[in-house]
Protein backbone atom coordinates (compact mmCIF):
# COMPACT_ATOMS: atom_id res chain seq x y z
CA UNK A 1 0.00 0.00 0.00
CA UNK A 2 1.43 3.24 -0.96
CA UNK A 3 1.76 6.32 1.91
CA UNK A 4 -1.28 8.10 1.73
CA UNK A 5 -1.81 11.07 4.68
CA UNK A 6 -5.08 11.27 5.93
CA UNK A 7 -7.31 13.81 4.82
CA UNK A 8 -4.84 14.60 1.80
CA UNK A 9 -6.87 15.51 -1.46
CA UNK A 10 -5.92 12.74 -4.17
CA UNK A 11 -6.83 16.05 -6.77
CA UNK A 12 -3.93 18.32 -5.45
CA UNK A 13 -0.97 19.04 -6.70
CA UNK A 14 2.40 18.88 -4.95
CA UNK A 15 2.02 22.80 -4.92
CA UNK A 16 -1.44 22.28 -3.71
CA UNK A 17 -3.80 23.67 -6.11
CA UNK A 18 -6.62 22.35 -7.42
CA UNK A 19 -6.50 22.13 -11.29
CA UNK A 20 -10.18 23.21 -11.73
CA UNK A 21 -9.52 26.09 -10.20
CA UNK A 22 -7.00 27.04 -11.90
CA UNK A 23 -7.82 26.57 -15.51
CA UNK A 24 -11.07 28.86 -14.42
CA UNK A 25 -8.79 31.57 -13.17
CA UNK A 26 -7.31 31.41 -16.27
CA UNK A 27 -10.39 31.50 -18.53
CA UNK A 28 -11.68 34.49 -16.29
CA UNK A 29 -8.14 36.26 -16.73
CA UNK A 30 -8.39 35.55 -20.74
CA UNK A 31 -11.92 37.05 -20.82
CA UNK A 32 -11.26 39.76 -18.69
CA UNK A 33 -8.30 40.87 -20.93
CA UNK A 34 -11.06 40.33 -23.94
CA UNK A 35 -12.79 42.81 -22.56
CA UNK A 36 -10.38 45.42 -21.75
CA UNK A 37 -9.08 45.30 -25.52
CA UNK A 38 -12.51 45.49 -26.85
CA UNK A 39 -13.28 48.25 -24.38
CA UNK A 40 -10.05 50.28 -25.34
CA UNK A 41 -10.46 49.72 -29.30
CA UNK A 42 -14.13 50.58 -29.44
CA UNK A 43 -13.31 54.30 -29.27
CA UNK A 44 -10.63 54.26 -32.48
CA UNK A 45 -12.90 51.93 -34.04
CA UNK A 46 -16.26 54.35 -33.85
CA UNK A 47 -14.28 57.47 -34.39
CA UNK A 48 -13.64 56.36 -38.14
CA UNK A 49 -17.37 56.41 -38.62
CA UNK A 50 -18.50 59.51 -40.58
CA UNK A 51 -19.82 62.25 -38.21
CA UNK A 52 -23.66 62.94 -38.24
CA UNK A 53 -23.26 66.16 -40.00
CA UNK A 54 -21.23 64.72 -42.82
CA UNK A 55 -24.00 62.15 -43.29
CA UNK A 56 -26.93 64.85 -43.11
CA UNK A 57 -24.77 65.86 -46.23
CA UNK A 58 -24.46 63.13 -47.98
CA UNK A 59 -27.27 63.74 -50.45
CA UNK A 60 -28.91 67.19 -50.61
CA UNK A 61 -31.96 68.19 -52.82
CA UNK A 62 -32.12 71.94 -54.38
CA UNK A 63 -34.54 73.93 -55.45
CA UNK A 64 -33.53 75.25 -59.15
CA UNK A 65 -35.83 78.09 -59.43
CA UNK A 66 -33.46 79.44 -57.60
CA UNK A 67 -31.10 80.05 -60.48
CA UNK A 68 -31.81 82.33 -63.30
CA UNK A 69 -30.52 82.01 -66.63
CA UNK A 70 -26.71 82.64 -66.66
CA UNK A 71 -26.38 82.20 -62.92
CA UNK A 72 -24.60 80.52 -60.65
CA UNK A 73 -25.19 79.13 -57.09
CA UNK A 74 -22.62 77.71 -54.91
CA UNK A 75 -24.26 75.48 -52.08
CA UNK A 76 -22.06 73.52 -49.58
CA UNK A 77 -21.85 69.35 -50.32
CA UNK A 78 -20.35 67.23 -48.30
CA UNK A 79 -17.78 69.84 -47.02
CA UNK A 80 -17.14 71.37 -50.74
CA UNK A 81 -18.12 73.61 -52.78
CA UNK A 82 -20.89 72.58 -55.14
CA UNK A 83 -21.71 74.83 -58.92
CA UNK A 84 -25.19 74.52 -59.84
CA UNK A 85 -25.00 76.56 -62.78
CA UNK A 86 -27.67 77.31 -65.77
CA UNK A 87 -26.16 77.91 -69.04
CA UNK A 88 -26.93 80.11 -71.54
CA UNK A 89 -27.56 79.21 -75.55
CA UNK A 90 -24.73 80.68 -76.21
CA UNK A 91 -22.26 78.86 -73.36
CA UNK A 92 -23.89 75.43 -74.27
CA UNK A 93 -23.03 76.64 -78.06
CA UNK A 94 -19.88 77.05 -77.01
CA UNK A 95 -19.15 74.13 -75.28
CA UNK A 96 -20.38 72.06 -77.93
CA UNK A 97 -18.44 73.94 -80.35
CA UNK A 98 -15.56 72.77 -77.98
CA UNK A 99 -16.13 68.97 -78.52
CA UNK A 100 -13.27 68.18 -80.54
CA UNK A 101 -11.06 70.44 -79.36
CA UNK A 102 -7.28 69.36 -77.97
CA UNK A 103 -8.59 68.71 -74.27
CA UNK A 104 -6.08 67.61 -71.54
CA UNK A 105 -9.13 65.34 -70.24
CA UNK A 106 -11.10 64.75 -73.19
CA UNK A 107 -15.03 64.52 -72.77
CA UNK A 108 -17.75 65.75 -74.70
CA UNK A 109 -20.15 68.56 -73.22
CA UNK A 110 -22.90 65.80 -73.92
CA UNK A 111 -20.92 63.66 -71.29
CA UNK A 112 -20.99 66.02 -68.25
CA UNK A 113 -24.54 66.70 -68.21
CA UNK A 114 -27.81 64.46 -68.42
CA UNK A 115 -29.68 63.96 -71.37
CA UNK A 116 -32.24 66.59 -72.17
CA UNK A 117 -30.70 68.94 -69.47
CA UNK A 118 -27.98 71.09 -71.13
CA UNK A 119 -28.77 74.30 -69.44
CA UNK A 120 -27.92 72.55 -66.33
CA UNK A 121 -24.37 72.02 -65.54
CA UNK A 122 -23.90 70.85 -61.97
CA UNK A 123 -20.09 70.59 -61.00
CA UNK A 124 -17.78 70.08 -57.61
CA UNK A 125 -16.20 73.14 -57.07
CA UNK A 126 -13.02 72.56 -56.30
CA UNK A 127 -10.14 72.88 -58.77
CA UNK A 128 -8.16 69.59 -59.61
CA UNK A 129 -4.54 70.91 -58.95
CA UNK A 130 -4.59 71.92 -55.77
CA UNK A 131 -8.28 72.01 -54.29
CA UNK A 132 -8.65 75.83 -54.85
CA UNK A 133 -12.13 76.96 -55.76
CA UNK A 134 -12.52 78.85 -58.97
CA UNK A 135 -14.35 82.18 -60.09
CA UNK A 136 -16.96 81.76 -62.89
CA UNK A 137 -16.23 84.40 -65.80
CA UNK A 138 -12.45 84.90 -65.26
CA UNK A 139 -10.93 82.62 -68.05
CA UNK A 140 -10.08 82.49 -71.52
CA UNK A 141 -12.42 80.35 -72.50
CA UNK A 142 -15.93 82.01 -70.73
CA UNK A 143 -16.17 79.29 -67.94
CA UNK A 144 -14.23 78.92 -64.94
CA UNK A 145 -10.75 80.52 -63.64
CA UNK A 146 -8.80 79.68 -61.06
CA UNK A 147 -6.80 82.54 -59.46
CA UNK A 148 -4.59 80.35 -57.57
CA UNK A 149 -2.44 78.92 -60.04
CA UNK A 150 -4.01 79.81 -63.28
CA UNK A 151 -6.38 76.65 -64.34
CA UNK A 152 -8.80 77.62 -67.29
CA UNK A 153 -11.91 75.79 -67.29
CA UNK A 154 -14.59 76.23 -70.39
CA UNK A 155 -18.70 76.15 -69.73
CA UNK A 156 -18.52 73.04 -69.72
CA UNK A 157 -16.21 72.51 -66.45
CA UNK A 158 -13.66 71.21 -68.63
CA UNK A 159 -9.74 71.95 -68.35
CA UNK A 160 -8.11 74.10 -71.26
CA UNK A 161 -5.10 75.39 -69.95
CA UNK A 162 -2.69 75.57 -66.93
CA UNK A 163 -1.49 72.85 -64.03
CA UNK A 164 -5.20 71.11 -63.12
CA UNK A 165 -4.83 67.54 -64.95
CA UNK A 166 -8.75 66.78 -64.89
CA UNK A 167 -12.18 68.79 -65.34
CA UNK A 168 -14.02 69.63 -62.80
CA UNK A 169 -15.58 66.71 -61.25
CA UNK A 170 -19.34 66.22 -62.08
CA UNK A 171 -21.13 64.55 -58.94
CA UNK A 172 -23.73 62.20 -59.32
CA UNK A 173 -27.07 63.51 -59.32
CA UNK A 174 -30.61 63.12 -60.56
CA UNK A 175 -33.51 65.58 -61.30
CA UNK A 176 -36.56 64.74 -59.06
CA UNK A 177 -38.74 66.81 -61.14
CA UNK A 178 -38.66 70.10 -63.68
CA UNK A 179 -37.49 72.23 -60.35
CA UNK A 180 -35.63 69.90 -58.58
CA UNK A 181 -32.34 68.13 -58.25
CA UNK A 182 -30.82 65.77 -55.63
CA UNK A 183 -27.16 65.34 -55.50
CA UNK A 184 -25.36 62.67 -54.20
Amino acid sequence: MADTVVGENPDLHASGEDPNRRDFIHIAAGAAAVGAVGALAWPFIDQMNPSADTLALASVDFDLTKVALGQQVTIKWRGKPLFIRRRTEAEIAAAVADDSANLPDPQTDAERHKPGKAEWMILIGSCTHLGCVPTFGGGDFGGWFCPCHGSHYDTSGRIRRGPAPLNLAVPDYEFLSDTTVKVG
